[in-house]
């Protein structure tokens, strides 16, 4: 079951169009938030720091701030709340309670883009592998400790957060320096650790 969308720690998963066209639930849940990474890892692709930084209007989402949002909501999903194991060096000794709302976009200002870049990486192959390993024992009704969320419902946030629309910076900051020329024809929908984001 694990195997079928690409859930092999550590390898980006396979991309499968008779899967993502007529996939059961479990399959179906997975690769779309597989597409949802992919199309988030093409808008980071090659921008620089001040793309990363662009902002628009009043906003003060930038891409550099989605970057570690989203690798912090990747860590709080499926380590934290999922298997209660520690988050990455990156976020800890930190209040995220009352600093959810500011703490990435602030701090994203003066971090370089490899580095948010990386960091988004890591905690998106972390979420994978401990998908892989709960999905091999029980599946979707998976609970969290102490009463917490089932394993559906923890997949449905990121799904729901991870930026895949242009009504976002992404779409300028990649304006700005054009679109990677496979963005169209990677056959991969995320790239490996040791290629990072240059397979898409």
């Amino acid at each position: 079951m694990t195997s079928a969308p690409g859930f092999t720690p550590g390898r980006p998963p396979e991309w499968d169009l008779a899967i993502f066209l007529h996939g059961d639930e479990l399959q179906t849940a997975l690769i779309t938030l597989e597409r949802n990474r992919r199309t988030f890892a093409w808008k980071c692709w090659d921008v620089d720091s001040d793309g990363l930084q662009l902002r628009l209007g009043p906003s003060a989402i930038t891409l550099g701030g989605l970057l570690k949002h989203l690798a912090l909501c990747e860590e709080m999903k499926f380590q934290s709340d999922l298997t209660c194991a520690p988050l990455l060096p990156e976020f800890r000794d930190i209040d995220h309670e009352s600093t959810w709302e500011t703490w990435a976009w602030e701090s994203a200002k003066d971090d370089d883009p490899e580095v948010l870049r990386d960091l988004w990486v890591r905690a998106v192959h972390r979420s994978r592998d401990t998908l892989a390993a709960i999905l091999a024992e029980s599946g979707l009704d998976h609970a969290a400790p102490e009463g917490g969320m089932s394993l559906r419902r923890l997949i449905s946030d990121p799904l729901r957060n991870t930026p895949g629309t242009p009504a976002t910076p992404t779409s300028s900051a990649k304006l700005s320096t054009g679109p990677p020329a496979r963005a169209r024809q990677g056959t991969s929908p995320f790239p490996s650790r040791e290629d990072l984001f240059t397979c898409m």
